[in-house]
């Protein structure tokens, strides 16, 4: 818990489990909500923000919940300027060991015309008496001034003069549709700190939405003003475009300390293992380019970057993966890798070659890539034994999918696949699921014996017209280690078998290779 007033810390406001949760396909249940406040508590936020107590029975139960368990971090909930709501929240809070209560009114033109049918005076009235009527019964009280970034400035000022007169301890003025620009918010915060009555005796907060993809420089621009609280969510989650990205902020400020010169009380280590579990408990996988937590944020393919970080981290590295919960660097080997990533990767295996050795596995190194975009440890040790080709491992001939429901009055899905194997005899294996997809999958896993566990699976479209066909991509666990999978077809089921075979044949070639006395390194 952040209890510091050094003008040079930045008070980390989470509300991934309230603004967060109003994601599309984001919300969680009250139990899940506790796993995921225990974890941020763990990564070293300032307030959680747990819910809206008057939208929900469940909102109520998990404030409940993780008020008994959290007794060091302020825990917050959201109200509107109503008696009533506040009423609720304020019971919501009785468990907290330091309860926050943030209560919130539109102040913009287009908001006081057509939400609130409210003039300026009515707004006014309406923020002094409901602030003061919280204040009267908890100490720590945000005030939110809704669309506050368009809203007139001199309007603003006196709905800020007034929140703090009535007793507001922390002025949140969020940019709610992601409208700002950086110049604009930083001015916004440097103008009211300065002229507002009362300014300097609370803490200032920036909320802002990615609409415009610039949620995290608004965030900054806005601390550069002044502003000492910020908040945002995990992975960005929230309304619409999602809010600012925690990771992104807290690392912005961490790597660009000589630049900012603010800290934050986050243990950047956690920050990788939180964006996991959160995206483990709603169910949206994280876009593998995304800065800092994506899969691909310290992985490096092009054969440029690869000599280059062969030489030294920092020619392509800005911060260790380590520092935010990564295990390591990835090199990945694949269509742009050089002869240098590949050679490194051999000696790391054990393999020590001559310049023309080196150029004949190279060679067939680029031919495999031609078949697969990634090239494991295990497809060079078969390289290296001149097996890359000859074991192609199970392939496809055939499948029926039934996909259940009332039409064929089954209630679950059925899967019927026929596989060769890598000597071309044929069999056939069936399995029920949850869907067609879980069907096929369940098939193959008893076709070859391999059991994956499926952690993301996407289909799309590549290519225009009647030359289009769907590719399936998926990431698996497989023990300790995480895969991925790769299949194209003109039907996206089967596409999905063979995405799945991908991965299932790459781990059959490693058992082999460890049979035959090979030693599998870690990527």
């Amino acid at each position: 818990m952040n209890t510091s007033t050094s003008p040079n810390n930045v008070r980390i406001f989470d509300t991934t489990l309230r603004d967060g949760e109003q994601s599309p396909g984001c919300s969680m249940t009250p139990p899940q909500k506790v796993v995921m406040a225990r974890a941020l508590a763990e990564l070293g936020v300032d307030v959680i923000e747990t819910g809206f107590p008057a939208s929900s029975q469940s909102d109520r139960e998990a404030m409940a919940l993780i008020a008994r368990e959290l007794r060091d971090t302020t825990l917050a909930v959201l109200s509107r300027c109503l008696e009533a709501d506040i009423d609720t929240s304020l019971r919501a809070l009785e468990g907290a060991a330091r309860p926050r209560l943030h209560v919130f009114l539109s102040t913009s033109p287009l908001h006081r015309e057509y939400k609130l049918r409210m003039n300026k005076a009515q707004v006014l009235d309406s923020v002094h008496k409901h602030v003061a009527y919280a204040r009267r019964h908890i100490d720590d009280v945000e005030f939110s001034a809704e669309d506050a970034t368009r809203t007139e400035i001199d309007f603003l000022a006196q709905v800020v003069e007034a929140a703090i007169a009535a007793g507001a301890t922390t002025i949140n003025l969020p940019d709610t549709v992601g409208f700002t620009t950086p110049e604009e918010i930083r001015e916004m915060f440097r103008k009211l700190i300065a002229e507002v009555p009362g300014a300097g005796n609370v803490v200032f907060s920036a909320h802002c939405h990615n609409d415009l993809g610039l949620a995290v420089a608004n965030s900054l621009a806005a601390i550069e003003g002044g502003a000492r609280q910020v908040e945002g969510s995990i992975n960005g989650i929230g309304e619409r475009a999602g809010n600012c990205a925690i990771e992104e902020l807290v690392m912005a400020l961490k790597v660009r300390n000589a630049f900012y010169n603010f800290d934050t009380n986050i243990d950047a280590r956690r920050i990788v293992p939180t964006s996991q579990l959160l995206s483990r408990l709603v169910g949206m996988p994280v876009q593998r380019n995304k800065a800092v937590v994506g899969a691909n944020a310290f992985a490096h393919e092009s054969g440029i970057h690869q000599h280059g970080m062969l030489r030294h981290r920092g020619t392509y590295e800005i911060m260790r993966p380590q520092d935010v919960g990564w295990p390591d660097t990835q090199m990945v080997l694949g269509r742009h890798s050089g002869r240098a990533a590949v050679e490194a990767r051999l000696r790391a295996l054990g393999y020590w070659l001559e310049d023309d050795e080196l150029a004949a596995v190279f060679e067939q190194f680029k031919a495999l890539c031609e078949k697969q975009r990634v090239v494991t440890d295990s497809d060079l040790q078969l390289l290296m034994h001149d097996d890359a080709s000859g074991n192609q491992g199970y392939r496809l001939a055939s499948m029926t999918i039934n996909d259940g429901g009332a039409r064929t009055g089954d209630i679950r899905a059925s899967a019927t696949v026929e596989l060769s194997d890598p000597n071309g005899e044929r069999f056939t294996e069936t399995a029920n699921g949850d869907g067609p997809v879980d069907a096929l999958f369940s098939a193959l896993a008893a076709a070859t014996g391999v059991d994956l566990v499926l952690e993301s699976y996407q289909v799309h479209s590549v290519g225009l017209g009647a030359d289009a066909r769907g590719e399936a991509n998926l990431s698996v666990r497989y023990g300790d280690e995480e895969y991925d999978g790769t299949g194209t077809s003109k039907d996206v089921i089967e596409a999905s078998a063979l995405a799945w075979l991908d991965v299932a044949n790459r781990i059959l070639r490693e058992r082999n290779a460890v049979r035959a006395g090979g030693v599998i390194a870690a990527a």
